[in-house]
């Protein structure tokens, strides 16, 4: 199909100490489960995209080239005044050009869902989220845990078993 990955992971990038945990998510976790244990290829901003590239059009393309979109929702990302340019691509793929699926992965209890875009409630309430119960574990969680196994149900199937 031309894709070089499987997700593309969408998370608000952030330098303050409640964003730690999430990136750790990001960088640590989700690679070693998604990548190591289960061999999907993820695409993470600010391990994929290379210094020097021009940040929009190497965002664009990225997606492009994945054949989902990974969202993790967070107060962050949702308190956010102007979102950020991935989120607005990975909207408009979703629900303009309908080609892309995007799997919401709900990082922290958002409750009511009034202060997010019309676009992102549309999507949850067209398809829901998969919420994350096990936050500030210590040790890597198991590719087996529910979790997990929403996420992957949500995937492309991949060529090497898992």
């Amino acid at each position: 199909d031309g894709k070089i990955y499987d997700a593309y992971v969408i998370y608000p990038k952030s330098h303050t100490n409640e964003a730690n945990f999430v990136e750790y998510f990001v960088y640590q976790i989700m690679p070693d489960i998604l990548e190591n244990k289960c061999g999907y290829k993820l695409c993470i901003y600010g391990r994929d995209i290379y210094p020097g590239e021009d940040t929009a059009s190497a965002i664009e393309k990225r997606m492009q080239k994945s054949r989902r979109l990974i969202m993790l929702l967070t107060h962050q990302l949702i308190n956010c005044k102007e979102p950020a340019y991935d989120q607005h691509i990975a909207l408009y793929n979703a629900l303009i050009q309908n080609n892309t699926k995007v799997i919401l992965l709900e990082m922290e209890t958002i409750g009511t869902y009034e202060k997010l875009q019309e676009s992102l409630r549309f999507l949850i309430k067209r398809q829901g989220t998969i919420k994350w119960k096990e936050q500030h574990t210590v040790h890597t969680q198991s590719p087996s845990s529910k979790f997990w196994k929403q996420v992957r149900y949500h995937m492309p199937l991949t060529l090497k078993s898992s």
